[in-house]
């Protein structure tokens, strides 16, 4: 297919994958006949990346930190066994207990605009996301929140990051893209455009450089020909040009994988992945982290009583809703850690399961006794209603999710009103904290991600929770490195929830993708994200 019809595949976005399919004629022999250097076409669903969500310094979703570590490198590297091994930082030593860390850095980096790679980059970077006038939320409390004491350049290629106290998870942090770099010239002159992101803005000192932005349809990122320092001191990618193509219909990226005008496609429905086969390659991967979950705001509204809580998670059948929606290929959760996140704690398996009848008699205590004509439980002539707030878009299979359990909660009498939100929208009422439950699911390896969701001053505790014991609790698990002392308290954290009921977790998603047989040397990160550094196509 000639490269300019491979570029119109972001024009299928609104078309049905019957569409998407037929353009397999044009497409020849697909992506594998590209010419020497190679492109490597990357579907996803990209939603919102341009809403300001091109920078991972500021944004919190997902998928900001998944297309730019093309372009952002970290201090290090985390290996598929949780352990840490170089990437711009050659060594590194923990002081303090962990209140402070020395990296050496690596001489030989440059950003893609030619400026060094030095201490001083690691200052600005560092500072810029813990400055408040940058409004970072998740990058900033990886880097320590309030416990965050500075940045000092020792030397040339030494720099120290200081906290106030001992901060066990900062190496996790460092890994990832959220605390990545931008080169020192562009957060001088473009800091204010780096939501926005585009070439000459995105600049970092990663495998490829950003070198197109078409916001909704399409980034281009262009082999760094000088790079020599990726993680195992990776060289230069084996092929030229990574275009990601972003197509929000999970059929269509199905249609372009299929027909061979991408060459993998991610973020696909467990629905529409069960049906592809040979000769693509379906790899699932089972994002460590918070699953998704529904959070109860106990400070607004009928979630304020326990017992309304607790009845409202016996009234749905998870297990169900599920395995039926989602075919199998997403667990049913049972902690506020999946399975695959450090310190998951397995005994709370099979301990909360549907039962309507319980649920009925917690909501019969809490004084939810009678009923209107149709059937929803009121008190003091009020009903017993709770509203959720959903952020656009939702996808069908949890837009599923979100009927079956709307179904059962009236079945114990219990109304649930859903409403999706546009951003704008969402955040009038997300900041006031004027709904009653809303919902997410949120991926992290370290399980101090509990922390910006539960202690009284996260910035995400959406439940509005706030107990002294569990904040006491989540400042101890952040000040120790001790594996034991860790795997203790946040078994304590997740037994919490599980007696309070302020997130109800549902299931454990996965980052879905497939790959065609073109592709090899795919990788992926801890995330289930896609790693190109060893990929060849063709």
């Amino acid at each position: 297919m000639p490269f300019s019809a491979r570029r119109r595949i972001a024009a299928l976005v609104s078309i049905p994958l019957a569409g998407a399919l037929i353009l397999s004629s044009c497409a020849g022999g697909g992506p594998q006949q590209a010419e020497s250097g190679g492109e490597v076409v990357w579907a996803i669903e990209g939603a919102n990346l341009s809403a300001g969500h091109m920078d991972p310094q500021t944004s919190q979703l997902d998928v900001s930190a998944m297309v730019q570590r093309a372009a952002l490198d970290s201090l290090v590297f985390q290996e598929p066994d949780g352990s840490f091994t170089p990437w711009l930082a050659e060594d590194w030593e923990i002081e303090d207990d962990g209140a402070s860390y020395v990296f050496t850095l690596r001489d030989d980096v440059t950003f893609h605009d030619g400026e060094p790679f030095d201490a001083a980059a690691v200052k600005a970077n560092f500072d810029r996301i813990a400055d408040p006038e940058t409004a970072s939320a998740q990058a900033a409390s990886m880097l320590g929140g309030e416990f965050y004491a500075g940045t000092e350049v020792v030397d040339e290629h030494t720099v120290r990051v200081s906290f106030t106290q001992p901060y066990s998870p900062f190496l996790q942090a460092a890994s990832t893209a959220l605390l990545g770099f931008y080169s020192p010239a562009v957060l001088e002159s473009s800091a204010d455009q780096l939501k926005a992101g585009g070439p000459g803005i995105t600049v970092g000192t990663g495998p490829f450089e950003l070198t197109e932005y078409t916001p909704d349809q399409e980034i281009v990122y262009t082999r760094n020909e000088d790079y020599a320092w990726g993680p195992h001191d990776t060289d230069a990618a084996e092929f030229e040009t990574l275009r990601v193509e972003i197509l929000p219909e999970a059929s269509v990226r199905v249609g372009v994988v299929e027909s061979g005008e991408a060459d993998l496609a991610s973020q696909l429905p467990p629905n529409l992945a069960a049906d592809l086969g040979a000769p693509l390659t379906v790899d699932s991967e089972e994002y460590p982290g918070l699953p998704y979950s529904l959070y109860l705001n106990e400070q607004y509204g009928v979630f304020a009583d326990e017992r309304v809580r607790e009845a409202f998670s016996r009234a749905i059948d998870i297990d169900t809703a599920v395995e039926e929606i989602f075919f199998g290929q997403f667990p049913r959760a049972w902690s506020i850690l999946g399975s695959t996140t450090p310190t998951y704690d397995a005994s709370l398996e099979d301990t909360w399961s549907f039962d309507p009848a319980v649920a009925d008699e917690l909501l019969d205590e809490a004084g939810w006794t009678e009923r209107d004509a149709e059937g929803y439980r009121v008190k003091d002539g009020q009903r017993l209603s709770a509203r959720w707030i959903a952020w656009t878009p939702v996808p069908d299979d949890r837009a599923a999710l979100a009927n079956a359990i709307q179904s059962d909660l009236k079945a114990v009498g219990f109304e649930l009103v859903r409403e999706v939100l546009e951003p704008g929208a969402y955040n009038e009422q997300y900041g006031p904290k004027t709904f009653d439950l809303t919902d997410w699911g949120f991926s992290g390896v370290d399980p101090d991600l509990l922390r910006s969701h539960l202690h009284t001053d996260g910035f995400q505790n959406a439940s509005q929770v706030s107990d002294p014991a569990l904040d006491e609790l989540l400042e101890r698990g952040v000040a120790t490195a001790d594996a034991d002392e860790r795997a203790e308290i946040y078994g304590q954290v997740q037994q919490w929830n599980a007696d309070h009921v302020a997130i109800v977790p549902l299931y454990s998603p996965s980052l879905i993708t497939a790959v065609s047989e073109a592709v090899s040397g795919l990788a992926y990160d801890l995330y289930g994200r896609p790693l190109f550094y060893d990929v060849s196509v063709g």
